[in-house]
């Protein structure tokens, strides 16, 4: 249930109405906020937190990333057999595809550049991953010399790798926890690409580290929920945001 903040700020001279500020005057600061609705509010870990009208939506995100790549995790290292990854196609399309999107999208109402890119980023990846192993997209069809389909993959994942290198290195003043999914996530990607580089070497794909990484995302995505005001405990997930 929402609940009123007061925040007394020197040298006010005006009250400023429900949810407003005046950076330039400076005045008594009354908003009514959820959890996480107020830039000195701390209840949402692992993420910074934004002013925001919306639910926190980074655990619904990283809950859709989580469990697509540890169905296809399972499927990489032949769990009980089974080596054909057709079953995350309807996941990637429309849980870690669709829903992690629209995550994405929320964040940017929220005001939270981060998650945003990187929502609506792997919500894309995961569309397109089930487009590339799907038959019915004939995109593999188009490849008729030998190994040719194998490295496009490769490259596709190499790309991917990158791009994640680059989330990594932009999640370290977020938390220990959240920027060891960009880290596991980026290993688990040059090791998968590897492997469509170097068929003769099937372990290096079992060794790509997609179950550590979906793990991890849930462990983020549970800190998200787990909030003083919802749990009777929280996780800790290792703050590294900047501190004044």
């Amino acid at each position: 249930m929402a609940h009123q903040t007061t925040l007394n700020v020197p040298h006010a001279n005006a009250s400023l109405e429900k949810g407003s500020y005046d950076s330039n005057q400076g005045a008594a600061l009354r908003s009514n906020i959820t959890p996480g609705g107020h830039p000195l509010d701390a209840t949402q870990p692992a993420f910074p937190v934004y002013h925001r009208r919306f639910a926190n939506p980074a655990p619904l995100g990283l809950s859709a990333f989580a469990l697509t790549t540890f169905v296809l995790s399972l499927v990489n290292v032949k769990a009980t057999g089974v080596t054909t990854p057709n079953v995350v196609v309807g996941l990637a399309l429309f849980y870690g595809g669709l829903v992690q999107l629209l995550a994405g999208m929320w964040e940017f109402a929220v005001g939270n550049t981060f998650g945003a890119t990187a929502f609506s980023s792997y919500g894309g990846f995961w569309m397109s991953f089930a487009l590339l192993i799907s038959p019915w997209s004939g995109i593999g069809a188009a490849y008729t010399k030998a190994g040719e389909f194998e490295h496009a993959i490769g490259f596709f994942l190499f790309g991917w790798m990158i791009f994640t290198f680059m989330m990594l290195i932009a999640s370290l003043r977020s938390s220990v926890a959240l920027s060891g999914v960009f880290f596991f996530l980026t290993i688990t990607f040059l090791l998968l690409a590897t492997a469509f580089f170097v068929p003769s070497m099937p372990g290096i794909s079992v060794a790509g580290g997609g179950l550590i990484t979906a793990f991890n995302a849930w462990y983020v995505a549970a800190a998200g929920l787990l909030t003083p005001d919802t749990s009777y405990f929280v996780l800790p997930v290792g703050n590294m945001s900047r501190r004044d």
